[in-house]
């Protein structure tokens, strides 16, 4: 076996393989960019190797680079993770002409799968069912409008060498496509150095499933069945499951002979995925293959329980394969979350800086039947960089079923407390309590379709009514005893975002706090609390239900988030609280003039100039975050009173670029 192999890769990626090499007796050696030095894979590594500045295109993405680490410090193989070099063919192909074992397919399948416009016409070619559209390359504007009306819209404008979910838009007419067409390929020479465009049929209401493939040097390949990725933004994965609730044994069987068939086809001898587009009638057709381990692969580790990681290992070595398809089987249920630095309340836009706080749930069994998994690549304190890519971590949940399994999900991510950059742990959660989600009617649009209006998090239900009501009187009266207040009170009114809650306060024989509330004819007994002031989280059971809320003080009172519902909740004397319900509402600023920077980046350029008049719809701006393009467009009629920024200024959340009169 491999003594030591190099990973060029970084963040949780990274970690992950670092720990399946430790536990194979296996060295490792870390490259790393200048942003990346004091991060949680340099410190995990055996050795650690710089090799150049934070752009990727100067560091990560630098086979030179690599192939002098690699001679530095006498690795044998590379492993690349995914993203970055993982599916170059010509890396792999230096690398192999070098005497260095790559541990992903061979060059040649890389080569044939890695282009989306030849790996359709293979894929074909292997009877592998596919998604009617253009196979050639598209050179302008106006022959991709013109294809697309003989196509049919709508229409996916693909980068041929995309992948990660950038290079990816939706036109639904001409408009759509002049404009997305022409973003497509600026968004792919930007992070893949390559423009080539194609298109293809759009299915309504789709569903995005994939399967996963494994195969050795020996010509066996078998599949672990599939994944459905189907909740995603922006066309990127946010929440994974194995298995998909959508198939049936059948499908699920015809799904993954094709999936090995299109491996076989292409000699390939690695951790691949083939991808599917489903309709919700099972019907399915094939999208791309993916030639790398994919990021949501460890939900097909906790059902099948097969290290991807190590079998890439195996295979590079040259081992067969110690399992035939007839040997793997479907255990239980697995969920992942992305945990992102971005803010789902202003359109899931990356968030960028330091992680203040980060506590997570305790991986491992736990007493009420679920499992966690938690891959992750920072720390508290480190830096999220603008750079790369926002993962924070991607947290995992298995259970035997899958209502289970959500369950355990939801209870985990109320574990996992971040402070310092946005996150969207309140909006994984909302998807978790989701009656939508929880029946399995899934699609891409999930999140379109549920929250149209962008998210806003959710109105607390009955439960999570009494969970603040609870943490917020039990934490008033820690705070009352710890200042020695004499009056001993235990009639409050607890308002919630201006709602009031009559609570009167005792303790049973065995020092659990009862709250009965006042009018309702009923009570709540509030046990196990564990809360001190200066604690973010405030954990307790709750009428024999243990629950994790995220705290604040304020001024006077609370801000207090229980998965996706979030309120200010004080707890007043009833002489107060009448005094608050006449107290004015605050107006909001009034920014409808304004068109601001909705997170940090670099400006690509602003179309406008002052004094030109402008039509709602209308792209005002264009800002670069994480290689994404974000096109900003007039809300309203009007005339540019003021431009503040220029093409190539660094911008801050929320700075002004444009005001209208």
């Amino acid at each position: 076996m491999f003594q030591k192999i190099l990973i060029a890769n970084r963040g949780e990626i990274a970690v992950r393989i670092i720990k399946t090499c430790r536990r194979m007796g296996i060295r490792t050696v870390q490259v790393y960019s200048e942003a990346d030095a004091g991060s949680l894979a340099v410190e995990m590594a055996d050795e650690a190797v710089l090799i150049g500045p934070a752009p990727a295109a100067q560091s990560y993405l630098l086979a030179d680079r690599i192939v002098e680490a690699v001679r530095q410090t006498g690795a044998e193989a590379v492993h690349p993770g995914f993203g970055f070099l993982s599916e170059n063919a010509g890396f792999a192909r230096r690398l192999r002409d070098e005497g260095i074992a790559f541990i992903g397919p061979n060059p040649e399948a890389i080569e044939a799968m890695g282009d989306k416009i030849s790996s359709k016409r293979l894929a074909a070619a292997a009877g592998v069912s596919t998604v009617p559209g253009h196979m050639g390359l598209i050179e302008t504007t106006e022959e991709a409008v013109r294809i697309a009306n003989q196509i049919g819209y709508p229409i996916m404008i693909k980068a041929s060498a995309g992948g990660g979910g950038k290079g990816i838009r939706v036109a639904r007419s001409d408009a759509d496509m002049a404009e997305g067409f022409a973003a497509v390929k600026a968004e792919a020479l930007n992070a893949f150095g390559d423009d080539r465009v194609f298109l293809e049929k759009f299915i309504i209401d789709p569903r995005h499933l994939e399967i996963q493939v494994l195969g050795d040097r020996h010509g066996n390949v078998v599949h672990l069945f599939e994944r459905e990725c189907s909740i995603q933004r922006r066309n990127q994965k946010v929440i994974e499951e194995a298995p998909s609730p959508l198939l049936d044994e059948a499908t699920r069987a015809a799904m993954g002979a094709q999936a090995v068939a299109l491996a076989q086809a292409v000699g390939y001898d690695s951790a691949g995925t083939v991808e599917f587009v489903a309709d919700q009638n099972r019907n399915f057709w094939f999208l791309e293959m993916n030639t790398r381990l994919q990021v949501e692969h460890p939900v097909t580790e906790l059902i099948t329980g097969v290290d991807l990681v190590e079998q890439m290992i195996r295979s590079a070595w040259g081992e067969r394969l110690a399992f035939e398809q007839k040997d793997l089987a479907i255990n239980g249920w697995a969920i992942e979350s992305r945990v992102y630095a971005e803010d789902p309340y202003r359109g899931f836009l990356p968030s960028i800086g330091r992680l203040v706080r980060y506590d997570t749930a305790e991986e491992g069994p736990h007493p009420d039947g679920y499992t966690v998994r938690n891959d992750s690549g920072v720390r508290e304190g480190d830096e999220i960089s603008m750079f790369y890519d926002p993962m924070i971590a991607k947290l995992c949940a298995w259970a035997p079923t899958r209502d289970a399994a959500i369950d355990g999900m939801a209870r985990a991510l109320e574990d996992t407390h971040l402070r310092g950059v946005g996150h969207n742990v309140p909006f994984l959660a909302a998807v978790m309590d989701q009656p939508r989600f929880r029946e399995g009617r899934l699609s891409t649009r999930y999140i379109e379709d549920e929250f149209p209006g962008g998210f806003h998090g959710l109105a607390p239900d009955r439960r999570q009514t009494d969970i603040l009501i609870a943490a917020a009187a039990a934490m008033n009266e820690v705070l009352t005893e710890l200042s020695g207040d004499p009056s001993n009170r235990t009639d409050w009114i607890v308002l919630i975002d201006g709602e009031a809650h009559g609570v009167s306060l005792s303790y049973d024989d065995d020092e659990a706090l009862t709250l009965d509330l006042a009018g309702e004819d009923r009570a709540l007994q509030l046990g196990d609390i564990d809360w001190r002031p200066g604690l973010a989280q405030f954990r307790a059971v709750l009428d024999g239900r243990p629950f994790t809320a995220e705290v604040a003080r304020v001024a006077d009172g609370f801000v207090i988030r229980h998965r996706a519902a979030r309120a200010r909740v004080r707890v007043l004397t009833p002489a107060v609280a009448a005094l608050y319900a006449r107290l004015p509402e605050k107006v909001a600023a009034d920014t409808s003039r304004l068109i601001q920077s909705p997170m940090p980046g670099l400006v690509v350029a602003i179309p406008v100039a002052v004094g030109q008049e402008v039509k709602t719809g209308e792209t005002v701006a264009v800002i670069e975050a994480m290689k994404m393009q974000n096109i900003l467009k007039a809300e309203r009629d009007g005339v540019v009173k003021a431009v503040s920024a220029k093409a190539g200024d660094p911008v801050a959340a929320d700075d002004v670029l444009v005001e209208f009169e």
